[in-house]
């Protein structure tokens, strides 16, 4: 199952907002296949961190989409870029924080790694 990541997510991992964040992030990328990982250019526009997974570019077909999607969900449209890109990527799961969990457009389901009860695709994702 192809799954983009957050910004947040990446950043946790780099141990901003403290050691338990840190661990519960590194805890889901470690155990997230590498061939399911995709993290989209946005954000790595927004981390100065290097990372061994391939980035995605943000498209034309892919802004127009989040524009679509920002008006029609009232979401801000970093966000909506990030989960168009996603998609149009073939993602099915998006890992973040900052979006409300379970949140699903064009194939493409939210899953936030630190709830407290993870989302099922999550927990199917990630060997035990």
């Amino acid at each position: 199952m192809r799954t983009a990541i957050d910004t947040n997510i990446l950043v946790y991992a780099e141990g901003v907002n403290g050691l338990d964040r840190r661990q519960a992030a590194l805890n889901v990328l470690r155990r997230l296949p590498t061939a399911a990982a995709l993290v989209p250019i946005q954000a790595l526009g927004e981390l100065y961190w290097s990372m061994s997974y391939p980035t995605a570019d943000t498209t034309r077909s892919a802004l127009i989409a989040a524009a679509d999607l920002a008006a029609a969900h009232r979401l801000g449209i970093w966000d909506s870029i990030m989960i168009a890109v996603a998609a149009e990527n073939g993602c099915q799961l998006l890992l973040s924080e900052d979006l409300q969990d379970g949140f699903i457009w064009s194939g493409l389901t939210v899953a936030n790694p630190f709830a407290a009860v993870p989302h099922p695709l999550l927990t199917a994702l990630l060997p035990e």
